[in-house]
Order: structure tokens, then C-alpha cells, then sequence
């Protein structure tokens, strides 16, 4: 098949919709620094009930599931995870020196970026059982979203449970660890992996022939929707540049207000 083919099928609105989460998330991570890091009375929807309940919900959801579809077309899952775990890791030891070392209080230790590299790796790994062991597609599907769903529900529920451990290895679960650091990002795999999951389940059924869903679409809607799929397609590199390039422009702008004043 021809790139030109290739790219007349390619599931735009997969690309869309990851890029809408992207940019939602950009602008919260925006609205965050001026807020806390550079004490700018403004954005006060971070401190709402509504936003951590409704809204921040569906900017993970949106990333993470998409995440979960577009592991369904990769030829090679295994080489997008070491990618990714290699992103993870660079994001892991980059927060850890600037908060050490500069003063900058950023770091994560677990976040999306590991959440999507532990559900690369399971995928990849059923898709290999599956094979081997010729089980039937539907089958498949089923203990997968069913599994997904498990996961959901309990991390939906876990925050009620009671814990003793101070372990860091429990951290990617997603238990409340005693003597945790503060983490300027946290994702556990509960309930995340499940939307991972669940994300993959509709990629297998909805996208069996690799291709949009949404062939039709004019002129109009490919004008609008083309900027925000160019983000989407590279939403690895945005997100791990950012936070650093977005936190440096705020310092810049507010370094100059504040030699004017």
C-alpha cells in the first residue's frame, strides 16, 4: 500500500482526540505554574471539586484509552515500550536532579507515561499468548475487558482500603504510602490500566481493518482537525517538553514584569 493510501485510512480521529487530551493537559500544567510556582491569583478551577471530579477525569481517560486503541495497529508494541520506558525513565531522573539539585519541585516517579508503558508491555504479552495458544479473538476481548473493567472498579474503590505499608514498590498500585514524597504528577495502574485495557478492547473491535472510521470528512473539519492531529501524533515529544519549555517562557515573562515594576 502506498504512503498516500496509508495516509487516506490513517485514523485521524484517533490522533484528534489524543491531541484534545494533550492540549486540555497543557493548559492545565499552564495554569498549575502560573498559579503555584509563580503565586498568580488566577485559575482557581484547580482548587474545585468539579474539575478533579469531572473534568481531569476525562483529559486521562481521553489519553489513556487512545493509548489503549492505537496499541491495536503497532506492528512492534515491544519497541514502542522500550521507547516509552526509556521516556519514563529520563522523565524520572530529569525531576529527580531538578528537584535536588535545583530547587524546582517537579518530581514524578510514576506517572501516565508508566501506566502506558506497563500496558504496551501487557498487551504485547497477550497478543503473544494469543498466538501461541490460537485462542479465538472473542475471547479474548472478553477477559481482557472484563479484566480491564476489574481494575477500573477497584481503582475506583482503593482509596478506601487501609494501609500499613511505607514500601515504594506498592506506589504503582496505587496505595497511599506513608513517607511518600511529594510528586508533582502521580498515575497508578489502579484504575488506569483498566482504561488502558478497556481502550484496546475497542481498538480490536472497531478498528479491525486498521483504518478510520470517518473517511468522509470535508474540507472544513480536515482545516480545523489537522492542527490538533499533528499534536496528536506527537504527543510523546509535546509532553516530555512542555512542562520545561512552558515553565521557562513563564519565567522569562515574569523575570521581565517584574524588572519593570
Amino acid at each position: 500500500m502506498s504512503k498516500k493510501a496509508l495516509a487516506k485510512d490513517r485514523a485521524w480521529e484517533l490522533d484528534f482526540l489524543r491531541g484534545v487530551a494533550l492540549i486540555m493537559m497543557l493548559f492545565m500544567h499552564m495554569s498549575w505554574d502560573i498559579r503555584y510556582e509563580f503565586r498568580v491569583d488566577v485559575f482557581s478551577y484547580l482548587e474545585e471539586g468539579w474539575f478533579w471530579s469531572f473534568v481531569h477525569p476525562i483529559i486521562v481517560v481521553l489519553f489513556v484509552s487512545v493509548s489503549g486503541i492505537c496499541c491495536t495497529f503497532s506492528r512492534s508494541n515491544a519497541k514502542r515500550g522500550l521507547k516509552l520506558l526509556a521516556a519514563t525513565l529520563a522523565l524520572g531522573i530529569g525531576t529527580y536532579i531538578a528537584t535536588n539539585f535545583i530547587g524546582i519541585n517537579c518530581l514524578i516517579i510514576f506517572n501516565v507515561l508508566a501506566v502506558l508503558t506497563c500496558g504496551i508491555y501487557l498487551y504485547a504479552l497477550i497478543s503473544i499468548i494469543e498466538q501461541k495458544l490460537k485462542l479465538k479473538p472473542n475471547v479474548v476481548n472478553l477477559v481482557m475487558g472484563l479484566v480491564g473493567l476489574y481494575i477500573v472498579i477497584c481503582g475506583c474503590d482503593i482509596h478506601h482500603m487501609d494501609y500499613s505499608t511505607e514500601s515504594l514498590i506498592f506506589l504503582p498500585v496505587g496505595f497511599e504510602i506513608a513517607g511518600t514524597p511529594w510528586m508533582a504528577d502521580y498515575m497508578p495502574l489502579f484504575p488506569w490500566l483498566g482504561v488502558f485495557l478497556i481502550g484496546c478492547v475497542i481498538g480490536r473491535l472497531c478498528y479491525k481493518d486498521k483504518k478510520t472510521l470517518f473517511a468522509g470528512r470535508g474540507k472544513v473539519m480536515k482545516a480545523i482537525s489537522r492542527p490538533v492531529e499533528f499534536i496528536g501524533r506527537h504527543s510523546l515529544i509535546i509532553y516530555l517538553a512542555h512542562q520545561p519549555l512552558i515553565y521557562g517562557i513563564l519565567y522569562v515573562i515574569f523575570l521581565l514584569i517584574n524588572s519593570v515594576k
